[in-house]
């Protein structure tokens, strides 16, 4: 039996398979964004091909597929959601477009504000209202709701956000709007504030709640696209869908909780980074996912990735728990441009899967990092994307000929030029998840995967300062590979805003027992093991903003429950912060629990047999690294652990290229991995 998993991206989608004994096996076929299921097929079609089988063999065989999707995120980023209606109380459905009185650039007073995702017309208020300790101050208005339903039905909304004042506290008005919402607008997709973010802080909640109405039915009509086409082709089994908080959820769960997925394709990348930290006896480890069409980071402490409450996509604020993740605007198909004021730029535009970098010969003239790298003689033209795609070299020459004839310069410094640019703004993100935080980059291991790290990461590394490097065998799909090393998991949380010395420790028991119990029962009929994360939104009294303070190791019924608690806050403020303030009153915001299901995966360990002529070059090329340099170039699957060897080289996939410079040397190991160390 095989489990599959699947990675749409702005360029290629990923797919890879593991067998019941752990062997991977893994293929790569170009995105359609005008459906992506229809590249998702093309994908399991040319994996069946690699495995000798039909796609309906393969289908028939696979008791579960994990897809990671970018059809929520697109949606939002490129405003193609649905026509939504927001009912909110009366007096407050002007919130989404004041946004905390902030905006992007405080000092530009000509800065137009954003378009909110709602326009004020279809941004109505009903007459209720509920306390914030739950009591209701004003009764849900009939007549009000009634006429507020006409205006969205006569506008021809498709979706429906539902977010009152203090509904954390009382869901009352908001079920019972709900419930009149399906009566008149029966094909209507509804979003309650009440499901999608029970917590206080109006803002976050109501954006949250607006984004799952804007990407839900487009996500939903995907799934139920997708579905009917793996049914058609012989499919039976499970199809879990990558959430943005590193776990995965059914369909039927994704399509409700719709906000979830917004991340769904850069946290399969995270996920595979959390595996490698069992394979790689590390457990600090900063992830570089490198594509098509951006680069996605992520920095994993502990071989644990960091959860954040506080994402930022497009202009929306979506305020569930979501793996903290950077992304850049630079991937292979980043365009390269020279300002007026002739400083050179790379990305954060993209040529994407069309028409693609100028050499993939579909009409595109961009110069981009592709055609850098195959000017540098880093790619091989005849031998691209496993010999399916010739590149065109001329046209790359053409496309770098006008950054060189802007800049002044030759042809060459104009390549290297994109290429140094390109890893300087990758190493800049990565500083943007370490230095900035307070971590040195220099004692964690860079983990490259996606299509284009490999000619790229060691480069990286060495603005950096860090010292190793591992390029997986299945780097250009990890994503998809790491999405089968994913949980279920259901992310709940309740407001309950109260001073630490005054919180009874029964009441805190009783809040993370509710909330367990809740979370085990969306997890249905799963008979594997479960695990348990407890976590609190804490911040000192005079504070408005919280911080996470996990749980894990804290005995519940200890008698020093609370001063444990605070001592974790503490702790976790002084890292945070440089500083804490244990004199001071500490303030219970939010309780969290994460109830995760934990899925079977396990990955081939055992050595494979070393294949002929293991560790000899498959032929020789010619690159330039600021001169013509002639170097060995390895096959990949003919690489046998405990191979070594010393740079400068090539190593080469029918999916990726790595490259290797003089002074860094290579350990192949047991899994078929190259373990870089940098001199």
């Amino acid at each position: 039996m095989y489990r599959i998993g699947i990675d749409v991206g702005g360029t290629f989608t990923d797919v890879a398979a593991v067998d019941a004994d752990g062997r991977v096996v893994i293929a790569k076929s170009a995105s359609t964004p005008a459906d992506p299921s229809e590249g998702v097929i093309e994908g399991l079609t040319l994996l069946a091909e690699t495995l000798g089988l039909d796609l309906a063999t393969v289908l028939a065989r696979t008791e579960r597929i994990v897809h990671g999707t970018t059809v929520a995120t697109n949606a939002l980023l490129e405003r193609k959601g649905a026509k939504v209606g927001l009912l909110t109380t009366d007096g407050h459905r002007d919130v989404i477009e004041m946004r905390e009185g902030l905006k992007d650039d405080r000092y530009n007073l000509r800065m137009p504000p954003p378009v909110p995702l709602v326009p004020r017309a279809r941004r109505l208020g009903v007459r209720e209202r509920v306390r914030f300790d739950g009591r209701v101050a004003t009764p849900l208005d009939r007549r009000s709701l009634a006429r507020a339903l006409a205006t969205l039905k006569g506008a021809g909304v498709e979706a429906v956000a539902i977010c009152y004042l203090h509904s954390y506290a009382n869901p009352a008005h908001e079920r019972a709007t709900g419930r009149e919402v399906a009566r008149a607008l029966p094909r209507a997709y509804r979003s309650l504030s009440v499901d999608v973010l029970p917590q206080i802080k109006e803002y976050e909640r109501v954006w949250t709640t607006v984004v799952n109405a804007y990407v839900g039915p487009a996500l939903a009509r995907y799934l139920v696209h997708l579905g009917a086409k793996l049914r058609a082709r012989g499919y039976r089994g499970d199809v879990l869908v990558m959430q943005s908080h590193g776990g995965v959820a059914p369909i039927a769960e994704s399509q409700r909780l719709a906000a979830g997925a917004v991340l769904s394709g850069p946290a399969g990348g995270v996920a595979a980074g959390r595996y490698c930290v069992k394979l790689l006896a590390t457990k600090d480890l900063i992830t570089f996912d490198m594509g098509g069409t951006s680069t996605d980071i992520a920095l994993l402490q502990d071989g644990e990735p960091t959860l954040s409450g506080e994402k930022t996509v497009g202009i929306a604020k979506v305020a569930l728990p979501s793996l903290d993740i950077h992304t850049l605007g630079a991937g292979g198909g980043s365009i390269a441009h020279v300002d007026g004021g002739g400083i050179l730029h790379v990305g954060p535009e993209s040529a994407g899967a069309a028409p693609g970098p100028a050499c993939y010969g579909r009409g595109g003239t961009a110069p981009t990092v592709t055609d850098a790298d195959l000017v540098l003689g880093f790619l091989d033209a005849a031998n691209f994307f496993g010999g399916r795609i010739v590149l065109d070299a001329a046209a790359a020459t053409r496309a770098v000929d006008t950054i060189a004839t802007a800049l002044g310069v030759d042809r060459l410094a104009a390549a290297e030029g994109i290429y140094r640019v390109v890893n300087t703004n990758m190493a800049e993100g990565i500083k943007l998840v370490s230095v900035r935080r307070g971590v040195d980059p220099r004692r964690f291991t860079l983990v490259a995967f996606g299509g284009a790290a490999g000619l790229h990461v060691t480069q990286v590394a060495r603005q950096l300062e860090i010292r190793r490097v591992v390029v997986p065998t299945v780097a250009s799909v990890l994503s998809a590979w790491g999405m089968l090393a994913t949980d279920l998991r259901y992310e709940l949380v309740r407001s309950h805003v109260s001073e630490l010395s005054r919180l009874p420790p029964a009441a805190l028991r009783h809040l993370f027992a509710m909330l367990e119990r809740e979370g085990r029962k969306r997890l249905g009929g799963f008979d594997g093991p479960v695990r348990v994360r407890r976590a609190l939104d804490m911040r000192y009294g005079e504070q408005i903003f919280e911080i996470g303070v996990d749980l894990d190791g804290v005995d519940l019924d200890a008698a020093a429950l609370l001063d444990q608690i605070a001592e974790r806050f503490h702790k976790r403020h002084e890292e945070l912060y440089a500083y804490s303030a244990p004199g001071q009153e500490v303030v219970v915001v939010n309780v969290r629990v994460a109830v995760v299901g934990e899925l079977e995966f396990t990955m081939e360990t055992s050595a494979s047999p070393p294949p002929p002529a293991a560790g000899m070059p498959s032929s020789r090329r010619r690159i330039y690294l600021g001169e013509w340099v002639d170097v060995p170039v390895y096959q990949l699957d003919a690489l046998a652990p405990g191979d070594t060897m010393r740079g400068p080289a090539l190593f080469e996939s029918p999916t990726t290229t790595v490259l290797i410079r003089d002074g860094e040397d290579v350990h192949v190991t047991q899994h078929g991995w190259l373990d870089i160390a940098l001199g």
